[in-house]
């Protein structure tokens, strides 16, 4: 075993010391990424206004009742985040597009909440706009919910009342629900909103993209030195198979992390990025990411047979997977079947990971199944390449 080991840090430094001697692969391995991060963060910029609240609309379609009271409700007070808007105004402009939706309160809202029956609360918003959509999903929750509560407490009251004089008396629920109550609101400014910045998203997905570009083009090497008998001499003069392999794995790892040291440290202090509120957790995400990727390199080395070929599956693989893993932008803006095709490759689950490390804040836990898929990825690539690792051309 030890004999093995030495002769993988071997085969892995002289492969490196080949690579650090190479400009051109430096070049394209450093230099690259931070263009293309620095190209798209000019060009996106901040892609969210520093402090905007969303103002959301509320409509009903009663003349008078418990709805136009918890419109009149959320509405008072001038720095009211809800403005109320006619209802067919309402639909009108949601069908042509100048409004990105609202909440509206049925005809027979309250005549179904007197009477006990069931009653809804409407939410009508575009699909373009989820952001909107979600607020207004989850203030009608929200409503719903306190109304669901209020009746609850109505019926416990007729209870207690009937258990007490042996009837059941008459009760005004609309006396009983007060729409005050159910609406009351409290804001606190905690600080000034930021915008998102692009380069917290852009310098992981091109970091992702140049570490798998980078491991797949180490499989030209390879293969340049199977068809040169390179490695058959080495296995002649007394290297074992599993020896060179895990030299070549070593040697594209090693590479992979000082593609993650330089990129992350200009990333910090040359972008300003920020690694989000678990740091540790973005590290190892990107250290799994490498050793997925170098298992990824041997493995193409493994079943490529030319340089010619290891040149074009490399660049192709690298162009597919790149914008279907999310490394050209955020995977949480893409469709969702993309969102779902994603998870067939490790770029995927390693820009999931970062996304929501590094903009939505997110727990190391949050980003177990990500963790636990790159090592899985990262297991089967270095299985394929154990079982088809050729030391000579086939053929």
């Amino acid at each position: 075993m030890s004999g093995l080991l030495r002769q993988a840090w071997v085969i892995s430094l002289k492969d490196t010391r080949l690579f650090v001697r190479d400009r051109f692969a430096l070049a394209f391995a450093l230099a690259f990424p931070l263009l293309f991060v620095l190209g798209f963060t000019l060009a996106l910029g901040n892609i969210s206004s520093p402090d905007q609240p969303i103002v959301l609309r509320v409509a009903t379609q009663e003349q008078e009742g418990i709805s136009t009271q918890i419109i009149a409700a959320l509405t008072a007070g001038e720095e009211s985040v809800f403005q109320e808007i006619a209802y067919d105004e309402a639909r009108l402009a949601v069908k042509h597009g100048r409004l990105g939706g609202f909440v509206a309160f049925p005809a027979d809202f309250t005549a179904s909440l007197l009477a006990g029956g069931k009653t809804r609360i409407e939410v009508v918003s575009r699909s373009e706009d989820p952001n909107r959509r979600a607020a207004l999903e989850g203030f009608a929750h929200a409503l719903a919910g306190q109304i669901s509560l209020a009746r609850e407490a109505v019926a416990t009251v007729a209870a207690l009342k009937a258990r007490e004089t042996g009837a059941t008396p008459a009760l005004d629920v609309g006396s009983l629900i007060q729409p005050t109550a159910l609406v009351a609101m409290e804001t606190e400014q905690v600080g000034p909103a930021r915008p998102i910045r692009a380069s917290n998203f852009t310098l992981p997905g091109y970091l992702t993209m140049f570490v798998f570009f980078a491991a797949a083009m180490g499989a030209e090497a390879v293969a340049r030195e199977r068809q040169t008998q390179t490695l058959e001499r080495m296995l002649s003069n007394g290297v074992r198979r599993e020896s060179i392999l895990l030299g070549k794995y070593l040697s594209t790892a090693y590479r992979g992390l000082l593609q993650l040291a330089v990129l992350w440290i200009v990333g910090i202090f040359g972008f300003n990025v920020e690694l989000g509120p678990e740091p540790v957790a973005v590290i190892a995400i990107s250290v799994l990411m490498v050793l997925a990727s170098a298992g990824f390199g041997i493995m193409l080395a493994s079943l490529v047979n030319t340089v010619r070929s290891a040149d074009s599956v490399g660049i192709l693989t690298s162009i597919v997977l790149a914008p279907v893993g999310g490394c050209w932008w955020p995977l949480f803006i893409a469709p969702a079947w993309m969102q779902t095709l994603s998870k067939l490759t490790p770029h995927g689950w390693a820009n999931s990971a970062f996304n929501k490390l590094m903009l939505f804040g997110a727990e190391p836990g949050n980003v177990a199944w990500e963790m636990t898929a790159l090592a899985l990825f990262g297991a089967g690539f270095v299985a394929v390449a154990l079982w088809r690792f050729r030391m000579a051309p086939a053929r």
